[in-house]
This record gives C-alpha cells, sequence and structure tokens, in this order.
C-alpha cells in the first residue's frame, strides 16, 4: 500500500509539472503579443507521450541523485541498489522506463516474503523502508602503503 501510495503522489507531482509547464508556455505568449493570444490547444497523444517522458526523466533523476521521489520521501521508502548504496544513473532510467511501460510489473511485490516487484528482480534494486533524509556516507579505508 505504501508503494501504491509513493506511486499516486508521484503522478500528482508529474501532473501538477505538466500544468506548471503548459501556462508557463501561455504566459509567456500572453506576453508576447496579449491582442491577439488564446490558450495552446494541445493533442492528447503529445500530451500523454510528454507526460510519460516527465514521468520517466522524474522517477529516474530522483532515484539516481538520492533514492527516492516526492512520493517516496512522504511514504518513508527509497530505492536502493543491491549493495546497499545509491542507483546507478542508468539503472534508474532503465527502472523508470520499467515502471511506466510496464506498471502490472510492480504487483509482482505483492507475492513473495522479500516483496520485491518486476524492475527490482530485473535490475537487482530494492525498495526500502528509511525515514532519514539521505543515504549515509560510506567512507573506505586509506589504502595502506
Amino acid at each position: 500500500m505504501t508503494r501504491t501510495t509513493a506511486g499516486v503522489v508521484d503522478v500528482i507531482v508529474v501532473l501538477a509539472l505538466l500544468m506548471i509547464g503548459y501556462l508557463a508556455i501561455n504566459g509567456a505568449l500572453f506576453v508576447a503579443d496579449p491582442r491577439h493570444f488564446h490558450f495552446v490547444s494541445v493533442s492528447s497523444v503529445v500530451s500523454r507521450t510528454v507526460g510519460l517522458c516527465l514521468l520517466i526523466g522524474y522517477l529516474a533523476v530522483a532515484w539516481w541523485l538520492n533514492g527516492r521521489t516526492y512520493g517516496c520521501r512522504v511514504m518513508g521508502l527509497r530505492v536502493i541498489a543491491a549493495k546497499g548504496g545509491r542507483v546507478r544513473p542508468l539503472v534508474a532510467l532503465v527502472r523508470a522506463v520499467i515502471c511506466v511501460v510496464f506498471p502490472i510489473g510492480l504487483l509482482l511485490c505483492l507475492f513473495g516474503r522479500r516483496r520485491r516487484s518486476l524492475p527490482d528482480l530485473l535490475l537487482r534494486t530494492a525498495v526500502v523502508y528509511d525515514w532519514r533524509a539521505q543515504l549515509p556516507v560510506v567512507t573506505l579505508p586509506a589504502p595502506s602503503p
């Protein structure tokens, strides 16, 4: 249930970003030529494509930078790599694409003890509960001379 709630929050964030972008474009057009202004009409294909690309980018960047989206932050979740650290950029991007293109694969986490979804199984990632603000900094010992 927490993953679903985090996902809903993330979709709301992306919808808000889309709306802000739409209003910004129309605001710029209004400022440029107020007499002939009319709201830009956007086809459903374009809006869906832009929305899905924005969602993929949002998820990938958030998982790569700190392991959590805003929805994950609200629900205390974090995406981690197999060794417990941050997810690499390419892994985060592929994970985001899988989550957006095959959302049914996320239901796999309902079964099994480890509660891992399709992206988790394919990319060796995990979603864990983590209420800390940031990942802990791991310091490696200095090499011996």
